[in-house]
């Protein structure tokens, strides 16, 4: 694929969670990426363009338009896009990236945290929609259960395909694990043994932030015996 830039509009922005939010944005038909790759994103802030890479969150598979996910800040740029409106002005860049999947492994394994689902629903929502045999584990992590981005559009793809399967953690010291139905803790090496028993046999994907990525990429290395070939990473470190 090479690399394409045009201008564009905002097509919709979706609220995820109370401070995630979705940007789409038209594409001309014949504009294609990968399923876990990111693009560059220009907008116009206090009348000057700033620019910024976002993983793609949609999948090829969803064509009319490419979208990013992101958790709105104090930074400038997050702000700027507070301010945008359907119809709005933006450019684009793409695609770029490495941390990709297009049915070349037939057992995966996603450790994410927070906004690091972004790539990883790409990927998910690629397989899903292609109907691939791909074995999927996916362990996402969160602080709060309602801090859990896509969870219903993850909840559709995993009832609609039993080759994937999600198991959610929260961190928070105050989970009420009587009502909460999934896992509490750090994704660690104990529960990447009980939740991935056949962790040797598949290839692991890790995003999130990059304390979370070093701590996971060390246990996966140095306690579990993965292999750098069987390893791909990508840090979210976040504006």
């Amino acid at each position: 694929m090479h690399l394409i830039e045009f201008e564009t509009k905002i097509l919709d922005i979706i609220p995820r969670t109370n401070n995630v939010k979705s940007f789409r944005f038209g594409i001309k038909e014949g504009v294609d990426f990968k399923p876990g790759q990111f693009f560059f994103v220009t907008i116009k802030v206090d009348n000057a363009e700033r620019t910024k890479h976002f993983s793609f969150s949609n999948s090829p598979t969803e064509k009319g338009y490419v979208e990013f996910t992101k958790r709105i800040t104090e930074s400038e740029y997050s702000k700027g896009l507070e301010r945008l409106k359907i119809g709005d002005w933006a450019k684009l860049k793409m695609p770029y990236g490495s941390f990709t999947f297009t049915a070349e492994f037939e057992k995966i394994a996603f450790l994410s945290g927070g906004i690091g689902i972004t790539p990883i629903r790409s990927i998910c929502k690629y397989v899903a929609d292609k109907g691939l045999s791909t074995d999927i584990v996916l362990l996402y992590g969160n602080n709060k259960e309602e801090d859990i981005i896509f969870r219903e559009d993850l909840g559709r793809m995993a009832s609609a395909n039993k080759n994937i399967r999600i198991v959610y953690t929260l961190t928070s010291a105050d989970v009420n694990k009587e009502k909460w139905p999934g896992r509490s803790g750090y994704i660690d090496e104990k529960m990447i043994k009980e939740e991935i028993a056949d962790y040797k046999e598949r290839v692991f994907y890790i995003c999130g932030p990059p304390k979370m990525v070093e701590a996971l990429t060390n246990i996966l290395k140095d306690r579990l015996g993965v292999g750098e070939d069987r390893l791909k990473i990508e840090n979210f470190t976040g504006y």
